[in-house]
């Protein structure tokens, strides 16, 4: 909640009586008094001296405790290669087991194989990790030299001018001099820009892959001064290296000890471009590793799947198996040797003479089966899951159906190891705006003074869009159609073909991306949230009519006719679009000078003067009926008047403008589909010498302009304001200038600006009138915080005044409401003016807490509170943003497929349950429980009767479901309950699940969600999300997804078990947390239907597999001990024995597990309820594991005792015996595996035909009979 004025004033006074700002941090000298220059306080603050002559020995004291720009990335050394690589990688206790093995046998009482040859299965999987991490580090390495070797201008105090160094060189304190498109190689303190304004452009796609432009400021006090390094004499102040890449405070020291505060819009980050400034030059702040980039830079996140744990939990039971049949081995040695009356012969006795006891050879026996048995384990195992899952992450990024062409993006995998559990997903925690809407924003209606306009004719504009978006699509399928092999796209330069074999990732280097093929380039907008539907927008005429009568009297107004703030519907209409033209950071550029930003207005000043003069020369040329037209209609119309020749439009925008642009006015040379014109000066006009055609020729083109916002609202605010002809003409720090509808050009003084941040949900601009000399406070922001912020009617000056504020507030909240039910994201205008002496006062308080180190950000809010209170309303907008492309059925297949879906967003219930509806996760016919409360008591009593109503439906549902007095079994999962006729969902807002949290009713909450078909949390924070994801995921036991577009999203994408970002309108920090990157809401279809359940089916399948096959083979050893002593013999050839699971049983499953289809993916999207075999782990749990041990067990009784009987009482020799067994239990591993297998394509099968001629050259037959079965079967 706002504070109030009183008391936020009072605050200020105590904090100011009280030396407040005189913070601890601040208060310590800069260098120790003590010591005399000697030392520094370092432990809680930076202190940056700039390397110049003044300060060259504090700089050369201080700046050996800061890191160097020097950075590497690497894991290794050519050094420590060796050694750090085994180190990690007997982190795996699967390793360290076989080493203890590879020592055990090297004991010579308890020795089996041969040493060497123990050594050498661990020896290669070592190898084979240790030249894959190597090459990967290689990489790496190869980068950074790249990096570090880049070029940059660095002061040099002994030249006394800018060197060109390495970005190595680069080091805290030095003075950097950057270009235009050059790379910022730390993080810099901008001292000097050569724009005017001293504003620098960034780019900083390579931070959060947002194109738009940022601005950065020059440090106050820098502005309109040449920089000379050697004249720097300020010390700076600042706070440690963090990762926090939006907040950074601090204040530089001069001489006389007076300071000046800078914050993030003073710092150039590491990695951003510059852009559209000729050069800059800064200090530098951090360098190197403790940049913010590089501080953010953590790599891919490691997370282990559900299938890996059960791993780990299966490999213990195997290890007891081992175990038992190991104890087995020497119980029954001792047994046998405890049959001879005297020594066995066989016995060799010690150097001593001396035979040990019986119960310690048992014990060197249970150490010798060890050996022998080792491979129950799999040592292979993790080499091939690895394997496996590179390969199903190949065939992800290759899937041409979850590449978008628009976007000319494909999926990305950033974690590699959890592919497995895209197959078990149970819920999904989305965000709305960006991921389940497009997050372009289209100005739809507006209320202004409690009048509502309802903006029809933009709403059938808006449906014509969607017409031609879906006959666009229809006709695309109609014209070009679908072949299974490939696609074809068609593109300025022809037709290609976009196969589905090849890669359709996107490749990013430094700051271009590659255009899609299928897209022209005339259809690329060249800035963010500038698409035509976005621009176009069709005033309503009611409201036209109003704005400009409103305009004609704010042109005459001056400072002497204002007498009192009496706020008029005329003045609260041009207040109202004022304030969506100027409260924004909106940066203007133009189409002529690409994103180059607009500092000086056009010369328009004379415009009514031209156009009297044209109207003369109509009449002189006795064009009657033109100049009536014309006489009739504003300056505006001027385009439409003139006919088809006064603009220059393109063929097939030109359509696109007539069709919603007749019969209303708008701005001329402003429309956003045709080319800009402006009406030249002339001194005069003279009859008879001058023609149309003159008038008409000597007519000016004026580029078009293109706002650049950061956020798509921002930018819909202003193209509406442009269409009702407020036109945003260009933006400097100091200043801003706005077209009225008559053509005269306005400059606000720009005083403060008050940046938008999710506390305050609100920002602010303060500027000075440039007709009335008035201070002015614009603020626009989420009605829940403005409404609370309003002036008190009940302090009105008169009775009227009263009546009057109160039905507007009334009527504007109705307004608002209606607007929410119809799907609308909502903003209030207000306006507050200031007396002079009250914003010196307040600036000085600002400007004291911009100064200061400790406690800055809650100084800042506070002076924000303190200004925006009071407020006048004007108006609220009511803006749409429409559903993606195949939302509602990816919604109704998910939840088909037993997923339950919930929506966590910051907007407003009303906005989020019209949405939900409209995307199909809420139905008309369910039960809808809404809880909105700030009582414990109120919400635990909610909580107990909805469960109780809910308890009671279920129990009678069951009911219902007996089937001659027997209760049919439920199909439900264990997470949810389903509840059969009218479904059920649940409406929560943040201050509920606040109230949840504390009063420890989370498991009621729980208890409730999982009758629940659908669940909405509205106005949540991003704390909030990832608060609510940990609570389902660590109570239920569930395996759980989060999917957003947006930083708030990051804290939830990072806390459930599966994230992904959605590469949308709102930069990439979501795609950077994330696990995988889809373009598009409606790729996670397939994406979890398709994909997830092959990859999890494919790799639990063949672990089931690998564990089968390993006790399989092992056992045939164990059976052989009864028949030899159990003495630790082997009827089986050591290197048979040791290659079993590195090459003969080795690439099958690898194949199994990267190309077999259980199910076709048309199948799987057909029938979503497949997928549930994943949520129910079907193909890998427990009963599974077991299943197999005894299958396992049984086919190697088989395979021993045949081969055992069919030779008893003959003279074969023990390998001879043991060959047989071995080839039969080969090919009984290998029958075993192709019957696993359900999809048979090429490869596979000429892998396996593969494998038995190799198998028939292991048993040394003629396999001229395999090739002719092969030649048969490829004819």
């Amino acid at each position: 909640m706002a504070l109030s004025v009183d008391s936020s004033w009072f605050r200020w006074q105590g904090r100011v009586k009280d030396n407040f700002f005189q913070t601890p941090s601040e208060s310590t000298p800069l260098l120790s008094v003590a010591k005399e220059r000697q030392s520094y306080n370092l432990s809680q603050q930076r202190i940056v001296f700039p390397n110049n002559k003044i300060f060259h020995q504090d700089w050369a004291k201080v700046s050996k405790f800061y890191s160097g720009n020097r950075i590497h990335t690497t894991k290794y050394t050519l050094f420590n290669f060796v050694p750090r690589n085994l180190f990690k990688q007997f982190h795996r206790w699967a390793n360290l087991y076989f080493l203890f093995l590879v020592i055990l046998n090297w004991m010579p009482s308890i020795e089996v194989f041969h040493r060497e040859i123990t050594m050498l299965p661990l020896a290669i999987v070592l190898l084979i990790i240790m030249v894959k991490d190597g090459m990967e580090d290689y990489e790496k390495y190869r980068f950074d030299q790249e990096i570090n070797s880049s070029n940059i201008q660095i002061y040099e105090k002994k030249e006394q001018n800018y060197v060109q160094k390495h970005w190595k060189d680069v080091r805290v304190g030095d003075f950097v001099r950057l270009q235009c498109n050059e790379i910022i190689p730390a993080d810099i303190l901008l001292l000097f820009s050569s724009d005017p304004s001293g504003v620098c452009h960034l780019e900083t796609a390579n931070l959060d892959g947002e194109t738009n432009l940022k601005q950065r400021r020059v440090v106050k006090g820098f502005l309109h001064q040449e920089f000379e390094p050697e004249v720097f004499q300020n010390k700076i102040v600042c706070e440690k290296p963090n990762n926090n890449l939006s907040k950074f405070k601090g204040y530089m020291e001069h001489p006389d000890q007076t300071r000046t505060g800078f914050n993030s819009e003073s710092l150039l980050l590491r990695g951003c471009t510059i852009r559209n400034t000729e050069v800059v030059v800064g200090i530098v702040i951090y360098a190197g590793h403790e940049t913010k980039a590089m501080l953010n830079n953590s790599g891919p996140r490691y997370k282990r799947s559900k299938v890996e744990r059960r791993i780990n939990i299966d490999i213990f039971f195997c290890v007891g198996i081992l175990f038992l049949m190991c104890l087995i081995g020497a119980i029954g040695h001792g047994l046998w040797k405890g049959k001879f009356s005297g020594l066995p012969p066989f016995d060799v006795p010690d150097a001593n003479g001396s035979f040990p006891p019986i119960a310690l050879q048992g014990f060197y026996m249970f150490l010798t089966m060890i050996i022998l048995l080792q491979i129950l384990i799999p040592i292979s195992l993790y080499v091939s899951i690895e394997l496996v899952k590179l390969g199903q992450i190949f065939f992800l990024h290759n899937d041409i159906d979850l590449y978008d062409e628009e976007a000319d993006l494909s999926i990305q995998c950033r974690a590699l190891n959890i592919t497995e559990d895209l197959g078990q997903i149970q819920y999904i925690f989305s965000d709305k705006t960006g991921t389940l809407t497009e997050n372009k924003m289209v100005f739809r209606r507006c209320t202004i003074m409690g009048n509502e306009f309802s903006h029809q004719e933009n709403a059938k504009r808006l449906e014509t869009h969607r017409e031609l978006d879906s006959d666009e699509e229809d006709w695309t399928k109609c014209q070009y159609g679908t072949v299974p092999g490939h696609i074809t796209v068609r593109c300025p330069g022809g037709t290609q073909a976009l196969r589905r074999s090849q890669s359709a990732r996107a490749h990013f280097q430094c700051h271009t991306r590659h255009k899609s093929l299928g897209r022209c380039e005339s259809a690329q907008s060249p800035v963010a949230f500038s698409s035509t539907i976005e621009k176009d927008v069709t005033p309503d005429q009611v409201l036209l009519t109003k704005v400009k009568d409103a305009a004609l009297k704010l042109e005459s107004l001056t400072a002497h006719k204002v007498t009192k703030p009496y706020h008029s519907t005329g003045s609260s209409i041009t207040d109202f679009f004022l304030a969506l033209a100027i409260c924004n950071s909106v940066m203007v550029s133009t189409t002529t000078e690409p994103r180059q930003r607009v500092t000086i207005p056009p010369q328009m000043k004379s415009l009514g003067a031209s156009l009297e003069k044209i109207h003369q020369l109509f009449q002189r040329l006795k064009l009657s009926s033109l100049s009536q037209s014309f006489s009739s209609t504003t300056p505006s119309d001027l385009g439409e008047s003139l006919g088809p020749n006064s603009t220059a439009v393109d063929s097939d925008e030109q359509d696109d403008s007539s069709s919603h642009s007749c019969g209303y006015s708008t701005d001329i040379g402003y429309q956003s589909s045709s080319r800009e014109e402006v009406l030249p000066k002339h001194d005069t006009l003279k009859a008879g010498s001058s023609s149309l055609e003159d008038v008409l020729d000597s007519v000016i083109p004026e580029p078009e302009f293109f706002y650049e916002a950061e956020s798509p609202d921002e930018a819909a605010l202003v193209h509406a304001a442009r269409a009702y002809n407020f036109t945003l003409i260009s933006r400097t720090p100091e200043q801003v200038t706005v077209r009225l509808p008559q053509g005269t050009l306005l400059t606000f003084d720009l005083l403060y600006t008050l940046g938008f941040d999710s506390v305050r949900k609100r920002m602010s601009v303060i500027v000075r009138h440039p007709l009335t000399g008035e201070i002015i406070v614009y603020t626009k922001g989420a009605d829940s915080v403005i409404m609370d912020l309003l002036e008190d009617p009940a302090k009105a000056i008169n009775p009227a005044a009263e009546k009057k504020l109160r039905k507007i507030q009334t009527r504007t909240q109705k307004h608002l409401d209606w607007y929410a039910r119809d799907g609308l994201r909502t903003l209030c205008i207000a306006k507050k003016v200031l007396k002079e002496e009250d914003f010196q006062r307040w600036a000085n308080f600002r400007h004291e807490a911009e100064a200061s180190l400790d406690n800055q950000d809650e100084l800042l809010m506070e002076t924000a509170q303190h200004l925006e209170t009071q407020l006048t309303l004007l108006g609220a907008t009511g803006i749409e943003d429409r559903l993606q492309e195949g939302v509602p059925d990816t919604i109704a297949a998910l939840r088909e497929a037993g997923i339950q879906i919930w929506v966590l967003t910051g907007d407003k219930q009303e906005t989020a349950v019209n949405i939900a509806h409209s995307c199909k996760l809420l139905d008309q016919t369910d039960t809808v429980y809404t809880i909105n409360t700030e009582s414990q008591e109120t919400c635990e009593s909610i909580l107990n009767c909805a469960l109780e109503e809910v308890k009671r439906c279920y129990d009678t549902n069951k009911a219902e479901h007996k089937f001659f007095g027997i209760r049919l079994p439920s199909q439900a999962s264990s997470s949810t309950v389903e509840v059969t006729g009218s479904d059920i969902g649940l409406v929560i807002d943040g201050k509920t699940l606040n109230i949840i949290f504390q009063g420890n009713l989370e498991k009621k909450f729980l208890e409730l969600t999982k009758y629940c078909r659908s669940v909405l949390c509205c106005r949540f924070t991003p704390l909030q999300k990832s608060m609510v994801v940990k609570l389902m995921r660590d109570k239920l036991k569930v395996m759980t997804l989060s999917i957003g577009d947006g930083a708030n999203d990051v804290s939830m994408i990072q806390a459930a078990d599966i994230g992904i970002g959605i590469s949308g309108q709102e930069g990439m920090q979501a795609v950077m947390s994330s696990d995988f990157a889809i373009a598009r809401f409606k790729h996670l279809k397939k994406l979890l239907l398709v994909h997830g359940h092959w990859c999890y089916s494919r790799l639990a399948r063949m672990v089931v597999y690998y564990f089968y096959k390993n006790v399989c083979y092992v056992n045939l050893l164990f059976w052989y001990q009864f028949f030899c002593g159990f003495s630790g013999a082997t009827m089986i050839d050591y290197w048979q024995m040791i290659f079993f699971n590195l090459f003969f049983t080795s690439l099958p499953p690898l194949i199994f597990g990267i190309l077999d289809k259980d199910i076709s993916a048309e199948t799987l999207l057909a029938l979503p309820e497949l997928y549930r075999s994943g949520q129910n782990s079907k193909f890998y749990k427990l009963s599974t594991f077991w299943i197999a041990m005894m299958d396992a067990f049984y086919q190697s009784l088989v395979c021993f005792f045949i081969p055992y009987l069919t030779y008893k009482d003959s003279d074969i020799g023990v390998f001879a015996f043991g060959t047989s067994i071995n080839t039969i239990s080969l090919t009984t591993l290998l029958l075993h595996q192709a019957m696993e297998m359900k999809t048979w394509v090429w490869t596979q099968y000429d892998h396996k035909l593969k494998a038995r001629k190799n198998l028939r050259r292991y048993l040394g037959q003629p396999h001229h009979f395999a090739d002719e079965i092969t030649k048969n079967k490829r004819d």
